[in-house]
């Protein structure tokens, strides 16, 4: 642990070099492609009715268009920083650029539903590389008191993408057809492709590590790609699929768990133990980089599970259609963007440390607000807690990288930012399957509980019956109000389920300020502070 913090400092009085063109053209050219890759996550989800129609299939068989990209971005992520330094990461990037643009072709013509869900999986391979790698990227080509503001470029693209996903994808499905949310990405693969050959180098001791492990015969680790593949691949499954088939009442969850852990017990004592291993998990060992490795694998958890939350409450509870839930949330995303550069400026002046429990109390209090939804809030009220929710995540993406990358050395910067991206991705799934799950199990326990109550006896019961069977009309005998009552119940339960992933969500974020003050102290602008 102390060796890294050393190393990152010893680093840090090196010669910066210095890249050709201008360090935030280069931000803005790398992280193109990196909108594109983040918005396909959640781009195709509203458009999964019309392409399980249009392909002949069933719904539940088009979700492996999502579960494939998944999968398969999963298993890249952490695999990133190794295919780097086995063929360059200016290469490995353009690769990665093309292999997303040309599979995205291929998805936009597919004929059949199982084409369409291996393209996925070629799209997911390309696009698993691009955000490490971007990220590498930018931490060697901005000095260290330029980075916050650097990863605030990145963040707008990683935070907002998620956000405008499904309402774009609704947009383009509803007014043309579901092959244009693939092919939409065609234009921006291949200026990406042209730009970051011209402007993109890999810096000079990148260059000159990379040349050294090739030269001591750099060993490829099979196994070790072996077993991280089956154990993130199969929990990403999982994950996507444990609600939809009752967790432990399927079969196939419960040998998809199996595998999944065994793969990773093995990948952890198998990488940690290896000469060359593919995953540096050494860099874990270095309380100041896994404590921001867990609080970004929480990010994911509140920026997807309320990305679900909200425009499906709106939906389901409330009545809105699906394009007005979506441009609820578009109010927050729209805050975020213009928060980020404030705090990459903020980042040069004050401790990442004091951002990040920030970011953490505002986020919690947020969502502890949104426990107080109920059947009758108004659309402006819903757009306004998403706002105060928004405000809190910008205090926490920018400043948890750059917590991150203070202490970790340069000839790291792949294989750090393979991991960041990786706890993310994986918090994003935890976190939908975690609100899918509290939402099934919670609204069947609260509508149990309020049909409880739900009996002659009860003189609210009948009063409530009494009116709603007065909107019917006199002489009216038949189930209607019954109808109309347990409709009612229902959407007070769903209401309450509601709640309870706010509660939950909000309490978990509070118990994690505490965590942020063991990172090790840095000095704003300058990362790692001197011992």
């Amino acid at each position: 642990m102390a060796e890294v913090g050393s190393t990152a400092h010893a680093a840090s009085n090196q010669p910066q070099w210095r890249p050709r063109f201008n360090p935030w053209l280069i931000a803005l050219v790398v992280t193109l492609a990196s909108f594109m890759e983040v918005l396909d996550t959640s781009i195709a989800n509203v458009a999964l009715p019309h392409i399980a129609g249009g392909l002949s299939s069933s719904e539940d068989e088009a979700t492996w268009v999502l579960t494939s990209y998944l999968v398969s971005n999963a298993i890249i992520l952490p695999l990133s920083g190794w295919f780097s330094v086995l063929i360059g990461r200016k290469r490995f990037y353009m690769v990665c650029v093309a292999m997303f643009t040309l599979s995205s072709f291929l998805c936009g013509i597919a004929p059949s539903l199982a084409l369409l869900v291996l393209f996925r999986v070629l799209q997911g391979i390309g696009g698993g590389g691009l955000q490490p790698s971007e990220q590498a990227i930018l931490a060697d080509t901005f000095l260290p008191r330029q980075r916050g503001m650097a990863f605030a470029i990145y963040g707008i693209a990683v935070v907002t993408a998620p956000a405008i996903g499904p309402t774009l994808g609704g947009w383009i499905t509803d007014n043309f057809t579901w092959r244009w949310i693939f092919f939409i990405n065609i234009p921006v693969g291949i200026v990406s492709m042209i730009l970051t050959s011209v402007m993109v180098d890999d810096p000079p001791y990148f260059t000159k590590d990379r040349m050294q492990k090739l030269k001591g015969k750099l060993q490829v680790d099979y196994w070790g790609i072996i077993f991280i593949a089956l154990g993130l691949g199969f929990l990403q499954i999982v994950l996507d699929k444990g609600e939809r088939d009752d967790w432990w009442a399927s079969n196939f969850i419960r040998t998809c768990i199996v595998i999944s852990v065994a793969g990773l017990i093995l990948a952890v004592y198998w990488e940690l133990t290896h000469k060359d291993p593919v995953v540096d998990l050494s860099l874990l060992k270095n309380r100041s980089f896994a404590i921001p490795a867990f609080l970004m694998f929480m990010v994911g958890v509140i920026l997807l599970g309320s990305t679900v939350l909200i425009p499906q409450y709106l939906q389901l509870v409330m009545g809105y259609s699906a394009t007005e839930a979506g441009l609820a949330i578009s109010p927050g995303g729209i805050l975020v963007m213009c928060m980020l550069p404030f705090v990459g400026i903020l980042l040069g002046k004050v401790e990442a440390r004091w951002l990040i429990g920030l970011g953490l109390a505002i986020t919690s209090l947020a969502l502890i607000h949104m426990t107080t939804f109920n059947t009758e809030i108004s659309y402006r009220y819903a757009a306004v807690a998403r706002c105060f929710q928004a405000a809190g995540l910008a205090f926490l993406f920018v400043p948890i990288n750059t917590a991150a990358y203070a202490f970790v050395p340069p000839g790291k910067n792949n294989a750090a930012s393979g991991l960041i991206n990786l706890a993310r991705n994986i918090g994003g799934s935890v976190g939908i399957s975690l609100v899918t799950t509290i939402l099934d199990r919670r609204s069947q326990f609260h509508q149990n509980r309020l049909i409880e109550f739900t009996t002659p006896l009860n003189p609210r019961f009948n009063a409530s019956m009494h009116a709603i069977t007065g909107v019917f009309g006199p002489g009216y005998s038949g189930n209607g109000p019954y109808a109309l009552m347990f409709r009612n119940l229902e959407r007070q339960a769903e209401t309450l389920s509601y709640i309870d992933c706010f509660w939950v969500l909000g309490v978990g974020f509070a118990v994690l300020i505490p965590l942020v003050f063991l990172i090790k102290k840095s000095t704003p602008g300058r990362g790692a502070a001197a011992h």
